[in-house]
């Protein structure tokens, strides 16, 4: 911790000119707080959300179920995707529980739609 703040103290330095004991006190006082204003259940969410996109499989689930604009099923989805039925259950396991995707039972089939977090960081990605 001491190195972080001397590290800060060095930069407010830098920045401002000079740097007092009382403007470190200040300027740590105002991280603290912006660092508690992070919701811990929005990042957890994020984190898992995003480290659910980070695999090649599950992402091109996702754009798939985003560009289809509907519910597909894993029967319609397997034969897009050069991996086995097993892999693509997983998957979408793994999306479910990560909240980028929802599933409905039909019958025997099970269908699956992108929820809106899953389309707003499609969007986001095609923002970019």
């Amino acid at each position: 911790m001491a190195n972080a703040e001397s590290r800060l103290r060095r930069y407010l330095e830098d920045d401002v000119g000079e740097c007092r004991d009382d403007d470190l006190e200040v300027r740590l006082a105002e991280l603290d707080r912006l660092d508690e204003a992070v919701d811990e259940t929005a990042f957890d969410a994020d984190v898992a959300a995003l480290s659910a996109l980070a695999n090649e499989t599950r992402y091109r689930i996702v754009r798939l179920l985003v560009a289809a604009d509907s519910e597909l099923c894993v029967c319609e989805i397997a034969p897009l995707m050069d991996v086995s039925q097993s892999a693509i259950s997983h998957a979408l396991s793994q999306l479910l529980e990560a909240g980028l995707v929802t599933r409905r039972k039909d019958g025997k089939w099970r269908k699956y739609e992108p929820t809106h977090r899953a389309i707003a960081l499609v969007a986001a990605l095609d923002g970019t």
